[in-house]
């Protein structure tokens, strides 16, 4: 390239002589120094084109000054039209382009390892070629687009699930009921259509297909022979010479044939060796039993960790404390890799692990997701871990803040939704941090929990943190076996500080100081405090009726101005011992407003406290528009937190929880009036914790307080290093409770860790849309189903045994006189158990109780008895499982003069006198008796025969021990008169004794019954006619037919268990998947289809969103009033629709939406759903449709007071919940390509998400 030379202008007289040269292209300079002559040649500027080649300016740089850096160029009017468009002409034929089918190779280097110069080149295959989100679950996969790399798309196939394992081989062979087998030797077509004749594949004379032996193309070798062998006197290799030139092979005596060749191996391993091993290997040895799997490793933490920190020299991350034994004992399992399940109190230093294990991603540079069961303890999680670590992240449905973060903090849905979805976060996930396990018992979210645990993949490690809970153990259990991990179980009931619990019941100045210690520090339960309580309890009720009369009402009851006092007194008595701050949990919204709004006389705080209080509150406020901070409650808030009085539950606005909970972090708030909800946070711990009542409504009705529920409130008493002891205070406003209810509250076992598993359709969507994994293996490694699965190794032993012993057993024999022995052997068993049915009827019912008086005679069939006739004498009174005490018939024992026993017993085969009562037991000699306790299934018939003896004597008598031999008298005459009675019936019946019918006497009268009595007659009948009860054989083929039907039935139960047919939710499965196929979003084969993909996108209530995005609902509503109708999906159960005026078109979408409810509710009760069609629509609640509709139309949120009378905190959460519907119905718009759809959802997000009610949380800021 030439360049041009610039013309410089002569040197001046001052100017020296000197230039440089650049030297090459690394920019070295050098000076020269020689004169330029007049005529001679110019000094050498550079020495290009060797040196720097010329570059042109960055186009960013020149893009930023010529449009973002002077904005000269922009119309002052029509800004519009300033982005410019270019066009893009249609290709149709485009979309019929398919990409390249990639590479299954490539070319690899071939390098010398000592000098690395390149020798050639060698093709190298590629494990997995063509792999994407789109059609694999390896992480081999290529990452996908960027903009999906955090959240993942709804068509990205997740990750595979650790401890999942691979399909098996069976799994894969395993047919479709649309699939066939295709022979392509045999089934393949030869005769094209038209055509009377085809091709022959096969040559003529060619071996049957099928494959290839060893042993075959090896036999040949055998009779091969060369043509001129026999005329060389056949001393080749068949010849009679032995190998080598030996001796000649001896002939068999006789001249008769040949041996026949050795038999050849097909695998030459197996030649090798028998040639090798000069005698067979011994039979292996049975396996030992193997143990019962242990996933779950407890740790000691009585010890101290003394070598702490010479195993962790260079620990990741330091406290200004020194850790418990029981967090050094979780950072050295950490430290090695292990998952771990860390149970401790409230307040106990949980959350210590959960910083060690941030510090050590970021160490190996590696990410941490943290997720909590709500938003709240989230953001507050990320202002905790943002201060400490600085590189935090947070997630949440509208807030996404610092995303390429180390650690991450998020919902537990938010992760859920990662994962179905293939984020490629995941891939470099080293831990996650579950907090507050014990939430897995929640109804209505303790599912996603499972789910998160069942789909993370395996090389994700699990730091899991709880209360104390009874089944610690049992719990890591079924996580370590679905993860197939063991996890380290470190667990701790010790109290970083001791808590003494009190019954209070002053109301008064005067008894303010009447504290009851009723659990000490050490855990033991006063009595002495207990029954002092009641005392002073019951001198203040006796005072009050002398000094009002006996008519008063005494304190049975509480109104406001008794609570006033109570509290009045006890917190001036606090106040006296030094013991604020106090947390009073109260369990009702409304009375923690009423506690506070009564204690206006009191003032908590000093004049420098209110100061800092004003100031800080009205600097988290400023963000608010000027209305907002007029709001009541903002004002009512603020004059209470100036007197140190503090109100927290879920109607308050979001921010001022926040602003009480940073007061009360800073000491400013002395007493805090709150629901259970502040029992679930982060570390806020009080001086003092007090309990307004023991009693809470769960929703359905009144109970008391769970031992774990109560332990985790108590929790909050006591501040590590400030405290010596915590104080719980139970106010005794009415009678004081019952001891036996507080000991059990106190120092009962807390809640168990429960399953709450259960069916979704979003689940069942996300998993059949991936081939690879199944709704089955969800349900099996679910925590409900584990009680039953654990057992399946030795279930699988089980099997593998009773296939042994049936082998061992031998087929029976069915031919000749025996053919019909399978046909007899079914009946007799249908028969048995129609009248096993028929006596369990009896038992259950009036009459047949009466007529299993004492004095009925019965026949017993036992394993000892065999149409045997016994005598009632006693009927136990136990409904359930009653039992009846007989004298029943039999042999006497040869001790005593009877015959002698046979040495074995025969074979217990039915025939059909046994089985139709004809043939009853006549002892061979004396007759004996004995007395038998029977079940209702001994019962074989009840007789009509009653015998007018007295049972009470008889069974006297029957039980009085023998007289010894030397007495002449015989003991036992009554039961003895009793059994001569009942052999004189059995040997004077040859026919049987007659029978009570079930319909007749017994008066069995309903359906099951009927049926089983006409089925039991039926079977009766046809006994006669089998042919093999006449053959000498029957009874040991009938024996051996039975013991392996048996075994059968027990492998059979077995292989059931094993199956997915014993999976408890099956037929629910079915019954949902069937919901979907109805409703058009899976085929006949699974597949989901494009309604089922949309419903995929939806967080709540898939079915309605979905019928309403595809039913064109929300088309011809405006923004606002689609925001207003989907409210209804996101409050649900606000009651019926609002008594103002609404729009029409808003009014007849109302009424789309409750057809489309009825319809669905319809469509899952045909399908057998359990949920009631009124149930199912009933939960769609219109009662906020018109505050949504006004707010979104711009209305303040001082004005939608007047509209409802809902809490200001719950309106909040309703909106905000309303945003993420709108986000959900956005993407489903996008996905079936309605752009106005999408705009329209777009625009309602932007009217909704405005002012106090998406004010920014003040932990984020």
């Amino acid at each position: 390239m030439e360049l041009e030379r610039i013309a410089l202008p002569p040197r001046g007289p001052l100017e020296l002589p000197l230039a440089l040269l650049e030297l090459g292209c690394a920019g070295r300079l050098e000076l020269l120094t020689r004169p330029e002559g007049p005529g001679g040649p110019p000094l050498p500027l550079s020495t290009l084109p060797r040196g720097l080649p010329p570059f042109a300016p960055p186009l960013v740089a020149e893009l930023e000054r010529r449009f973002l850096g002077s904005p000269e160029w922009l119309p002052p009017h029509g800004h519009e039209r300033a982005p410019r468009r270019w066009s893009r002409a249609p290709e149709p034929r485009a979309l019929f382009v398919l990409e390249p089918t990639p590479p299954h190779g490539a070319l690899r280097a071939e390098r010398d390892p000592r000098s690395g110069a390149l020798l050639g080149f060698a093709e190298a295959l590629l494990d997995n070629p063509g792999l994407s989100a789109k059609n694999s679950l390896s992480l081999r996969r290529a990452p996908g687009p960027p903009a999906q790399a955090l959240r993942g798309a709804a068509t990205n196939y997740p990750f595979w699930p650790g401890g999942l394992d691979e399909p098996s081989l069976e799994q894969i062979r395993a047919h479709d009921s649309q699939e066939q087998d295709v022979d392509f030797e045999a089934d393949l077509l030869t005769t094209p259509p038209g055509l009377k004749r085809g091709v022959d594949f096969q040559p003529q004379g060619a071996r049957a297909p099928g494959p290839l032996s060893l042993s075959s193309l090896l036999g040949a070798l055998d009779t091969f022979e060369l043509g001129d062998e026999e005329a060389a006197g056949g001393a080749g290799p068949t010849g009679g010479a032995g190998p080598a030139g030996g001796p000649p092979r001896p002939q068999p005596p006789g001249g008769g044939p040949e041996e026949p060749p050795l038999r050849r191996a097909d695998s030459l391993e197996e030649l090798v060796l028998q040639e090798v091993l000069a005698a067979p290997p011994p039979p292996p040895a049975a396996p030992p039993e193997p143990p019962e799997e242990q996933w779950a490793e407890p740790v000691d933490i009585s010890a101290p960790v003394d070598d702490f920190y010479k195993k962790i020299p260079d620990p990741a991350f330091t406290w200004p404390f020194e850790p418990d034994p029981f967090q050094k004992q979780a950072i050295l399992c950490l430290e090695r890799g292990q998952s771990v399940f860390v149970a401790a109190h409230t307040s106990a230093g949980k959350t210590v692990v959960a910083e060690y294990a941030i510090a050590l991603a970021r160490r190996h540079m590696t990410r941490t997701i943290y997720t909590s069961p709500i938003k709240a303890l989230s953001n507050q999680k990320f202002r905790d871990f943002k201060a400490t670590f600085g590189d935090v992240g947070l997630l949440t449905g509208d807030v996404q803040l610092q995303p390429d973060a180390s650690c991450l903090i998020m919902t537990t849905e938010i992760l859920r939704s990662m994962l179905y979805n293939g984020s490629d976060i995941i891939r470099d996930l080293e831990w996650v941090i579950f907090d507050e396990v014990h939430y897995i018992n929640d109804a209505e979210r303790g599912v996603v929990w499972e789910e998160v645990l069942i789909m993370l993949p395996d090389h994700v490690n699990l730091i899991l943190l709880s209360a104390t809970v009874p089944n610690t153990l049992e719990f890591a259990q079924w996580v370590g076996r679905i993860k197939r991990k063991r996890l380290r179980v470190i667990s701790t009931r010790q109290r970083p500080v001791p808590l003494e619990h009190f019954l209070y019941t002053g109301n008064s100045p005067r008894t303010r100081d009447q504290f009851f210690l009723l659990l000490d520090a050490r855990g033991t339960f006063c009595t002495q405090g207990y029954y002092a309580a009641v005392e002073a309890k019951k001198e203040r009720t006796s005072k009050h009726a002398q000094s009002f009369g006996a008519k008063q009402p005494t304190f049975g009851g509480t109104g406001p101005g008794q609570d006033k006092g109570v509290w009045l007194a006890l917190l001036g008595a606090l106040r006296a011992r030094e013991q604020l701050p106090v947390v009073a949990f109260t369990f009702s919204r409304s009375r923690c407003d009423e506690h506070a709004a009564a204690l206006g006389s009191l003032d908590l705080t000093s004049s420098a406290e209110k100061s800092e209080v004003h100031v800080f509150f009205q600097k988290c406020v400023a963000r608010l528009k000027g209305s907002d901070r007029q709001l009541p409650q903002v004002l009512h808030l603020a004059e209470l937190l100036k007197r140190g009085i503090g109100v927290h539950h879920s109607g308050v606005l979001p921010i001022l929880k926040e602003v009480v909970e940073m007061l009360f972090s800073k000491g400013l708030v002395k007493v805090l009036f709150a629901t259970e909800t502040f029992a679930m946070g982060v570390n806020m711990p009080a001086r003092t914790v007090v309990f307004d009542s023991i009693r809470k409504h769960d929703g359905t009705n009144f109970r008391d307080l769970l031992p774990g529920e109560y332990v985790q409130m108590a929790g909050r008493a006591g501040r590590r290093g400030l405290d010596a002891t915590g104080t719980v205070i139970i106010l005794c406003k009415g009678p004081v409770p019952d001891m036996a209810d507080l000991h059990r509250m106190m120092l009962g076992r807390p809640t168990r860790l429960e399953s709450q598993f259960r069916l979704t359709y979003t689940m069942i969507l996300n998993l059949l849309r991936v081939e690879a994994l199944r709704v089955e293996d969800m349900m099996r490694r679910s925590f409900s189903e584990f009680h039953v699965r654990r057992d399946a190794p030795a279930h699988e032993r089980r099997v593998a045994e009773l296939s042994r012993a049936l082998e061992a057993l031998g087929e029976v024999e069915t031919s000749g006189p025996l053919a019909d022995l399978p046909q007899y052997y079914r009946t007799v068993r249908e028969l048995r158990q129609a009248r096993a049915l028929l006596q369990r009827r009896a038992v259950e019912s009036v009459a047949g109780l009466k007529a299993l008086a004492p004095g009925r005679v019965v026949v017993v069939n036992t394993p000892a008895h065999r149409n045997a006739l016994g005598l009632i004498l006693q009927v136990s009174s136990d409904g359930p499982n009653r039992t009846f005490t007989a004298l029943v018939l039999c042999e006497k024992p040869p001790e005593e003069g009877g015959p002698p026993a046979p040495g074995s017993p025969p074979p217990d085969a039915p025939y059909p006198e046994d089985l139709l009562h004809t043939k009853l037991f006549v002892p061979e000699g004396p007759c004996g008796h004995a007395l038998e306790k029977l079940l209702p299934g001994d019962i074989a018939a009840i007789t009509a025969r009653t015998l007018r003896l007295n049972p009470e004597r008889v069974l006297a008598d029957a039980r009085r021990r023998p007289a010894p031999r030397s007495r002449k008298e015989e003991a036992g005459a009554e039961a003895s008169a009793a059994a001569q009675e009942l052999a004189r019936l059995a040997g004077g019946a040859p026919g049987g004794l007659p029978c009570l019918e079930p319909a007749g006497a017994l008066q069995l009268r309903d359906p099951e019954a009927v049926e089983a009595a006409a089925r039991a007659r039926d079977l009766a009948a046809t006994l006669a006619s089998f042919q093999c009860v006449r053959s000498p054989r029957f009874a040991q083929q009938f024996a051996r037919l039975a013991a392996r039907q048996e075994l059968l039935e027990q492998v059979e139960q077995l292989r059931f268990l094993l199956s997915d047919q014993s999976l408890l939710l099956l037929p629910e499965y079915h019954q949902r998947v069937e919901v979907l196929r109805a409703l058009g979003y899976v085929d006949g084969a699974g597949a989901v289809r494009l309604p089922g993909r949309v419903a995929c996108e939806m967080s709540c209530q898939e079915l309605l969103l979905t019928e309403l995005v595809l039913g064109n609902v929300l088309t011809a509503l405006r923004p606002e009033e689609s925001a207003a109708l989907l409210s209804c999906i996101a409050c649900p159960g606000r009651g019926g629709p609002p008594p103002g005026p609404l729009p029409p078109a808003l009014q007849q979408g109302m009424a789309q939406v409750r057809a489309v409810a009825e319809r669905l509710g319809r469509l899952q009760r045909d399908c057998g759903l359990a949920q009631s069609v009124d149930d199912f629509v009933e939960q769609f609640g219109f009662g906020l449709v018109e505050v949504v509709y006004e707010w979104a139309r711009g209305t303040p949120f001082a004005e939608l007071a007047r509209l409802t009378a809902a809490q200001e905190g719950v309106v909040v959460r309703c909106i905000q919940r309303l945003e993420e519907t709108c986000r959900d119905v956005r993407k489903a718009a996008q996905l079936v390509g309605e752009p106005a759809l999408r705009a329209k959802m777009e625009a309602a997000s932007a009217m909704i998400k405005r002012d106090i009610v998406f004010a920014a949380s003040l932990y984020t800021q």
